[in-house]
């Protein structure tokens, strides 16, 4: 029979580490709080025993304020709908004082329980030092030493986990005791859950009266803690406090914190275009050559066209920019995994609140750089409900990965590659947009603070993790999701989009492609295919598709053309890349040119750049802001339980897109 057994802990105890060392699958694990968004499960035999391991989020207090922390607590309150064999309890040793407020209440929900000391070994470079043998004496339970980073002591709580069994309860208050009837609350698991009634039905009175006697609690419970904890622990001169208060007078500095966190994301963003160019032209290199062997030694057959004009080109266009993808995520990894980004949370929070947001805010908003999906989930442990629903209105105007090929197509050819200078002009721009679409976010969360009415009250608390040296492992693992998860889910995308764009691209109503056949059949020039394939892409199903929408674009600097990359990339950014390496590719792309070559030599019918300034600034400008993400769209509406918010942020996003690429358009041009 399978023992189910539940892993619970404040945030950044540690417990996705131990979730991971204990069934082997690996989890996304960051030096920050809040990185479990849901519930995980997993698997471990032992003893010839299996185990099943649900990981839940991190929570300070069994008392819920946020969306995370009402997951954690209505799991536990609804044992009859999932079996609870066991709790796990994680804490971090250099915290216990804190971490053991969430035990006692916990314990006197009534279930088995061991205790997972973890990170014991940065504890005694703190200074503190913790007799577990104490501990667990005092505790009634069995208190089991780990490192969960680096497996030590897994073994261990593996046989604790088999040994403590169903009849092995333990509670912190016993309820026959005199010390339970000075507590307000008597019956622990009963109060809970009449509190969640209240707090799901909103019941002001009673959420009142729940917060003073909740208050009266959890001062008793830390007068029994302090007095355990002084029995425990020895506390010795720390090196790591030290340091760390050395590292944090510089990064916590109100100014230069700033410079510090600036001169970080100079360096991120130079070594984006210094580190890849290299790669990129590898790659670029090599479809390009792929595809003029595939013309040569395929058959003249649609299916041949649809793979070295369609495929090819499309996947090939978003590949190639597979090297700066891995660069930004294995840099943002390691920012994340030495502790730095809690700290940018921590010196932000007061620029943050002038605009309606607070320091947890920070958090969504740099994750927004990734991939704005699992940003907005992560808004969950922000318990304010207004500055939650302002985050996840504005962390899509965060520059996510999916932009990223689309800013270095258009800025490589906006400034040419100088490979001999120090600087690259092309990372300052790219900063420059990344900068800009987290300025033009505090400026919507200032407008949405001032339109939406709420009076709950913000707070602001937050645990600053010791700095810990990157892991490897957690880097490569997470470049490896990130950059598979790009070039998988986007090529599914890209691939099907490619398929139905050659096919558009290729083929026109009625008699239109007989038609130019016909008008150059005596025609001798050199260029005669160049020509006869520009002109049956004018025709074409996707020609005309694109005419449709060119009125509407034509103010903003854009051609039919673009117009076509703008309609397939509402699927997904990215997709603009691909689409515009296709049509290139099956209308008057000469060979062997790059992408970048082709779009250089575009012009218009008065004889301009189509892809000269004002129509870059102006692309750059639309795809900073507008909401081209379906799955974005999707998951703001199933955190805010609403559909009227997706289609505020879709609106406000696509509005001020357009205008503001019509400014910088007229203004250029």
């Amino acid at each position: 029979m399978t023992k189910h057994i539940v892993l619970i802990g404040n945030p950044n105890s540690g417990k996705t580490s131990l979730f991971n060392a204990l069934t082997g699958l690996n989890q996304k694990i960051s030096n920050l709080p809040g990185t479990t968004i849901d519930k995980k499960s997993g698997y471990f035999t032992h003893s010839g025993k299996q185990i099943e391991v649900v990981d839940l989020p991190g929570t300070y207090s069994i008392h819920p304020k946020g969306e995370d922390e009402f997951i954690t607590i209505e799991y536990l309150l609804q044992n009859d709908k999932h079996p609870i064999d066991l709790i796990v309890f994680v804490a971090d040793a250099g915290n216990l004082s804190r971490n053991l407020l969430l035990y006692t209440q916990v314990a006197d929900l009534g279930y088995p329980t061991v205790i997972a000391l973890n990170m014991t070994d940065l504890a005694r470079r703190k200074g503190i030092d913790i007799d577990v043998n104490a501990l667990s004496a005092e505790l009634g339970v069995i208190v089991c030493s780990i490192n969960a980073r680096e497996e030590v002591g897994i073994n261990e709580l593996k046989q604790a986990i088999i040994k403590t069994e169903q009849a092995y309860q333990t509670v912190f208050f016993e309820k026959s005791s005199e010390e339970v009837q000075t507590l307000p609350i008597k019956n622990y698991r009963d109060y809970l859950e009449k509190h969640l009634e209240n707090l799901k039905t909103k019941d002001a009175i009673s959420l009142e009266k729940n917060q003073k006697e909740l208050g009266q609690d959890t001062i008793s419970r830390y007068k029994k803690i302090d007095g355990i904890v002084e029995k425990t622990i020895k506390k010795t001169n720390g090196v790591k406090a030290f340091m760390t208060e050395r590292i944090d007078n510089v990064l916590l500095h109100p100014v230069y914190g700033f410079i510090a966190f600036y001169t970080t994301l100079f360096i991120l963003f130079q070594l984006i275009f210094k580190v890849s160019d290299y790669p990129m032209s590898w790659i670029e290199s090599f479809f390009g050559f792929a595809s003029e062997r595939l013309k040569e030694i395929l058959p003249e057959h649609p299916a041949s066209a649809l793979l070295t004009d369609g495929v090819l080109p499309g996947i090939g266009g978003v590949v190639v920019f597979l090297p700066q993808i891995i660069i930004l995520f294995a840099l943002i990894a390691i920012l994340e995994d030495s502790g730095y980004m809690t700290r940018v949370s921590f010196i932000t929070d007061r620029l943050m609140r002038k605009f309606g947001l607070n320091g947890k805010s920070v958090v969504p908003l740099i994750g927004g750089m990734a991939c704005a999906i699992p940003s907005i989930m992560s808004t969950r442990n922000i318990e304010n409900k207004k500055d939650r629903l302002i985050t996840i209105l504005v962390t899509p105007l965060m520059s996510c990965s999916a932009r990223l090929p689309v800013y270095t197509l258009l800025v490589s050819l906006l400034m040419k590659t100088d490979k001999d200078a120090l600087f690259d002009s092309r990372g300052l721009i790219l900063l420059g947009l990344y900068l800009l679409g987290f300025f033009v976010a505090l400026l919507f969360a200032f407008i949405f603070k001032l339109i939406l009415k709420q009076k709950q009250k913000s707070y602001f608390v937050l645990e600053l993790p010791d700095y810990r040296k990157p892991r490897l492992k957690n880097i490569l693992l997470t470049v490896k999701e990130k950059a598979g998860d790009f070039v998988f889910n986007a090529g599914k995308i890209i691939v099907i989009v490619s398929i139905i764009l050659w096919f558009l691209a290729s083929y026109g109503p009625g008699n239109s492609f007989n038609d130019i056949d016909k008008k150059y059949a005596s025609y001798q020039g050199d260029n005669k295919a160049l020509l006869i394939q520009s002109e049956k892409l004018e025709v074409s199903y996707a020609g005309h598709l694109g005419k449709m929408l060119e009125p509407v674009i034509e103010p903003i600097g854009y051609d039919w053309k673009i117009g076509i990359a703008l309609i397939t990339s509402f699927a997904a950014r990215e997709v603009f890349v691909g689409t515009i390496a296709t049509i290139y590719s099956v209308g008057d792309a000469e060979d062997e040119q790059t992408l970048t070559e082709v779009l250089s030599k575009q012009k218009r019918a008065d004889g301009s750049l189509l892809y000269g300034v004002p129509t870059i600034l102006s692309l750059l400008i639309f795809y900073a802001f507008a909401m081209q993400c379906f799955s974005t769209l999707a998951v703001t509406y199933r955190e805010t339980r609403s559909i009227k918010w997706p289609i505020v942020q879709f609106v406000y996003m696509s509005a001020f897109a357009y205008v503001m690429s019509w400014v910088v358009f007229q203004v250029f041009k």
